[in-house]
């Protein structure tokens, strides 16, 4: 097995100097202890108290955050029909179609986008697309926002950094909060506003604690544990 590196060795004991921290310390951390040459991500993980194979137990949401992701742009298709074409190119959409964008994902399996949004009035076309999309979680979806009429705001929020996030089948939820390039005060502002979102979408169906344990990590660097009793309105 290969040793890890000297700077992520460096990097753990930096992480590993306490077992716990409290929110603001665990952000200025991961920040500080972030050590590869490209402009990390820094991700949140969260595990909870819930057991995904029940539907009614599924947590999964959408959240814009107030400092966006960094980075690329996101790349939107639109699939929708009469008056909603124009609004998306109007919003920025990247593509824009009907029936001939469902035409062309079936045909050539076209996966050139990063999100999709599609009118209601689309999804009988859509929904065959299922294959596709879904394995890829590019699945238009009404309770993250993209299957809507209102597609110009779905757009902008999409492109102002809407994270969207779900509970994996072991419980966690790991979603990205920005770049170490943010520095600790806006990496802390995003960080709180996902948490906020994932206590906020707590099944009514979930018993007992719901937030069993946070860390935060960036791409290369170790895992930084938060404490609980740092986080406003953990359950």
């Amino acid at each position: 097995m290969r040793r890890p590196g000297k700077k992520f060795r460096k990097a753990r004991e930096t992480a590993a100097a306490k077992p716990q921290y409290a929110l603001p310390e665990a952000v200025e951390t991961v920040a500080k202890s972030a050590f590869a040459k490209f402009d990390e991500t820094v991700e949140l993980a969260m595990r909870l108290g819930v057991d995904p194979k029940h539907a009614d137990q599924m947590v999964r949401g959408t959240v814009v955050l107030p400092h966006g992701l960094g980075g690329k742009s996101k790349r939107v298709l639109v699939i929708a029909s009469g008056e909603k074409l124009k609004e998306a190119q109007d919003a920025g959409a990247d593509f824009v179609g009907g029936e001939d964008m469902v035409t062309k994902i079936q045909t050539e399996g076209w996966l050139d986008y990063d999100a999709i949004v599609a009118t209601p009035d689309m999804m009988k076309s859509v929904g065959k697309l299922g294959k596709i999309l879904g394995p890829r979680g590019l699945m238009p979806n009404p309770k993250t926002g993209t299957v809507t009429f209102e597609v110009g705001k779905a757009i902008r929020e999409i492109k102002a950094g809407k994270v969207e996030y779900r509970v994996d089948k072991t419980g966690i939820v790991h979603a990205p909060v920005g770049k170490v390039s943010f520095g600790p005060t806006k990496l802390l502002d995003n960080t709180k506003a996902l948490i906020d979102s994932v206590l906020k979408s707590k099944p009514a169906s979930a018993k007992g604690k719901y937030v069993k344990s946070i860390a935060l990590s960036s791409t290369m660097g170790p895992g930084v544990r938060v404490d609980l009793a740092s986080v406003e309105g953990h359950a």
